[in-house]
């Protein structure tokens, strides 16, 4: 039987011939050949870790799809919300230490206005300063985010990277507070704004809600502020300056800063070149624009008294220390507990009150209105800043005279002259280490020798001109001899005095002070109040340093805010703080700060009186509390600094009358109730010291060599009464350090004043009676309400008064040869109308005889 063959192959056999088949088929360039029966290679090392290109298409393509699903869902789930609810901002509330309310501040000031009532170059100017693609580009700027972001990750400072939408979401919808969150937010309601909203509604918007500065929120109350008219009214120019506060206020007001003027300058010339560059302003007309002046800022009337300048006070250390920045400050809601403390502001308050401006009479004497008086008050261990005065009131004199930093200090810095020289080592000329005991030649008009031996050229005067031949350190410091501090500050070297100043809290940015070369031991540098009561409280504390503080709390919607850590630091020896103030101690006991005593506890200090009498200081401390007064003398028309000359009917005003009297009412009060503490010093020169304080001028006339010093001195000092001369006398009597006017840093003969007639001996002026700074005024006591015109005062009328004999700066030396002692630091704006000068930490800026804010 035959078999039928199939009709079809065998599946093997099919099988076979397919693979023959694509076997002779060329490959895939770079596809590897595949031999029978050898396995694919496996992958190792690390690409076993890599994925595929399969799997990172299908990665891709899941996140693409996953990302545009939450771009969807975050556009259709957040919504716009309302504006009204969000965008009412709250007031501030400033609470003293034990939590008594302050201040309540921050009430919102804004009119809405629309957009056709902005000029459009004030509109134009905005837009060059804020976002000059505005109306072209879209409402979420990607590629500025991320080119903000790189810019901050490579340390070029902060940028926002933000356009005008996104700037007005943020402003009028949402907080300010820089989370994940509220960005996320920001980029989907700008999105969604820009759909439903036109660019001009978002112009108008952002126009009606930024914050200009001085509580000022929209482009209408910011021109009301800043130029006293509506925004329709508004200039090109002052638009531009409009325009350039957007990106800090606090930075580009001409009145918030000494230093913001050129700032400012430059980012108003930056917006007009923005508005060439977008052809908005041809350049022939920008050429032409001059900087608008803007008006001096208008106090509110609830900051009235002191509470303005506390509050400002505050205010300024919060922005300066980064706690806050302004936007958050103006939003409101904060609760600010700061260091002042009632009783103790109060007390201070009330010895300014009774001790000199009761005295003032500016309607029968041109000088009384001249008349500012500033002080700080600090603990010594704990840098708390317990108590401010800043002026006659924050509606009447906008200035800080508690903070700024304008009037030369006097003989107040040589208290760090000694201590320096205490700290290095220093020695005299001879080889002598300086302490308390080392003589010096006193005379007036001696030049000062350089370290090499050679003359500077630098022959400061003493106060009078008196010379003292041979005398002491500490009897120099006591009478406030300028021809002794002088040579020791060359002694010692003027860099080490200065390192020595600012180590113990003045500002290393005090004005004068690097430019006072060699008068620097004669203290031709301007810190204000606060700094110098920072440096005495590092004295108190045997020279560890407390940081100043003004806060000691901020919550924001009852979260707390972080605030610096104070961190205590010893920045010279016990023995170099401890010495100095065994030193300051005899200026208070016997020397030109007798009227300190009055406080009734141990106490240090030192007298000060700047060129012309133009300021009078007594900085003083006890083992608890170190506090500087100052009395001032500025023109409230122009801002310029003047004489004291006849204020408050006294002849001279220095350190040891009316600011040592404030000190010591003051400081009596302000410790009422705790237990007399004595200074427990440890040092050599200390104990050394402490050891004479029982002995008088005799005492220490018969330590020193009888040539040494004239009689004519030490019968001065003694207290030896000489005739008084008529008020119409053309030869005044020789002034005394106890009488006499202090020298003021250019060295020039003093005024002299009429000595007058001790008191009785049982009689309290006998005994306590001090010097000042200033040279006092020819009657302690307060002088009648209505006292005659002029300031020739009868001498039955007075009391005896001491006068400290140096104040008076002598001009700079030659060597080194940039010092100026002559030229003190431009004064600034006037009280009444005027608010920058010296406001906040850092003072303000200068007067111009255009009677305008400038250098």
């Amino acid at each position: 039987m035959t078999d039928t063959p199939p009709s079809h192959p065998p599946a093997r056999g099919r099988t076979r011939g397919l693979k023959r088949l694509r076997s002779a088929l060329p490959r895939w360039p770079g596809w590897p050949s595949k031999s029978a029966g050898v396995p694919r290679p496996r992958r190792t090392g690390w690409r076993r870790f890599l994925p595929t290109w399969r799997m990172a298409l299908a990665g891709s393509v899941v996140g693409a799809v996953v990302s545009a699903g939450a771009v969807l869902a975050g556009y259709l789930l957040v919504e716009i919300p309302q504006p009204k609810a969000i965008a009412a901002a709250q007031n501030n509330v400033y609470l003293y230490a034990d939590g008594s309310q302050l201040a309540r501040v921050g009430e919102v000031n804004r009119e809405i206005i629309p957009l056709d009532r902005v000029p459009v170059p004030v509109r134009q100017a905005v837009l060059a300063a804020e976002d000059r693609d505005f109306y072209d580009s879209p409402e979420v700027d990607l590629t500025a985010m991320a080119r903000a972001a790189w810019n901050m990750l490579r340390g070029g400072g902060t940028q926002s990277g933000s356009t005008i939408t996104q700037q007005y979401v943020k402003n009028y919808y949402l907080d300010q507070e820089q989370t994940i969150t509220r960005k996320v937010k920001e980029l989907f309601i700008a999105v969604k704004l820009g759909q439903e909203a036109s660019k001009d509604e978002i112009l108008a918007g952002y126009l009606n809600t930024s914050y200009f500065g001085r509580d000022a929120y929209g482009v209408q109350a910011a021109a009301q502020a800043y130029y006293g008219k509506d925004a329709e009214e508004l200039t090109t120019a002052e638009g531009a300056y409009l325009a350039a506060l957007l990106a800090a206020p606090s930075v580009y007001d001409v009145y918030a800063g000494s230093g913001n003027r050129a700032a400012a300058v430059a980012r108003w010339e930056y917006v007009l070149d923005g508005m060439v560059s977008e052809g908005w302003l041809g350049q022939a007309r920008r050429d032409a624009l001059r900087f608008p002046e803007p008006l001096p800022p208008r106090p509110a009337d609830d900051l009235s008294g002191q509470r303005g300048y506390l509050v400002e006070a505050a205010r300024e250390y919060l922005l300066s220390t980064g706690v806050v920045d302004e936007r958050l400050l103006a939003a409101g809601g904060l609760k600010i507990t700061t260091t002042f403390e009632p009783v103790r502001q109060q007390a201070l308050v009330k010895a300014v009150e009774e001790q000199l401006r009761s005295s003032l009479a500016p309607g029968l004497r041109e000088a009384d209105g001249y008349v500012r008086a500033g002080a700080s008050s600090v603990e010594a261990d704990t840098g708390r800043v317990v108590a401010m005065y800043g002026g006659w009131g924050y509606t009447e004199q906008f200035v800080n005279n508690a903070t700024r930093r304008d009037y030369q200090a006097a003989s107040t810095f040589k208290p760090f002259v000694y201590a320096a020289a205490l700290e290095h080592g220093a020695r005299t000329r001879e080889g002598k280490r300086v302490g308390p005991d080392t003589l010096y030649d006193g005379d007036s008009g001696r030049e000062v020798v350089g370290r090499g031996g050679r003359g500077t050229g630098w022959s400061p005067e003493n106060e009078g001109e008196k010379d003292f031949g041979e005398i002491t350190v500490a009897e120099a410091m006591d009478d406030s001899v300028n021809a002794v501090f002088a040579q020791l500050g060359a002694d010692v070297g003027p860099a080490r005095v200065r390192d020595t100043a600012v180590a113990l809290g003045i500002p290393d940015d005090t004005p004068g002070l690097d430019a006072a070369k060699g008068s620097i031991a004669l203290g031709t540098a301007t810190p204000s109040t606060l700094d110098l009561a920072q440096a005495y409280a590092t004295l108190a504390s045997h020279g560890v340093r407390h940081p100043a503080v003004l806060v000691e709390k901020v919550t924001l919607h009852g979260r707390e805010l972080p605030l610096p850590e104070p961190r205590a630091e010893r920045v010279i020896s016990r023995r170099a703080a401890d010495g100095t103030t065994a030193v300051l101690r005899g200026v208070v006991d016997r020397g030109t700060g007798m009227e300190a005593r009055s406080a009734g506890r141990p106490a240090a200090g030192k007298t000060g009186t700047a060129e012309e009498d133009r300021a009078a200081w007594f900085a003083g401390y006890t083992p608890e509390l170190a506090t500087v007064v100052a009395v001032f003398g500025q023109d409230p028309a122009t801002g310029a600094q003047r004489a004291l000359y006849g204020a408050a009917g006294h002849e001279r005003i220095n350190g040891g009358g009316f600011p040592a009297r404030i000190w010591g009412q003051y400081t009596a009060r302000a410790l009422v109730g705790l237990p007399v503490k004595g200074f427990q010093l440890d040092a050599p020169e200390a104990r050394s010291r402490e050891g004479r304080e029982g002995e008088g001028e005799g005492d220490r006339d018969r330590r020193r060599p009888e040539s040494s010093t004239p009689a004519s001195a030490r019968s001065e000092r003694e207290g030896t009464p000489s005739p008084s001369p008529s008020p119409s006398s053309s030869s005044p009597s020789p002034s005394t350090p106890g009488s006499g006017p202090e020298p003021g840093p250019s060295g020039s003969a003093p005024v002299p004043s009429p000595p007058s007639s001790p008191p009785p001996a049982d009689t309290p002026e006998a005994t306590d009676t001090p010097e000042l700074p200033f040279s006092p005024p020819p009657s302690f006591s307060a002088p009648p309400r209505t006292p005659p015109s002029g300031p020739a005062i009868s001498p039955e009328t007075r009391e005896p008064e001491t006068r400290e004999p140096e104040t008076r700066q002598p001009v700079a030396p030659p060597e080194p040869p940039e010092a100026d002692a002559n030229a003190p630091t431009p004064p600034f704006f006037p009280d009444s109308p005027t608010p920058g000068a010296g406001g906040g930490w850092a003072g303000g800026a200068p007067w111009r005889e255009d009677g305008r804010a400038g250098a």
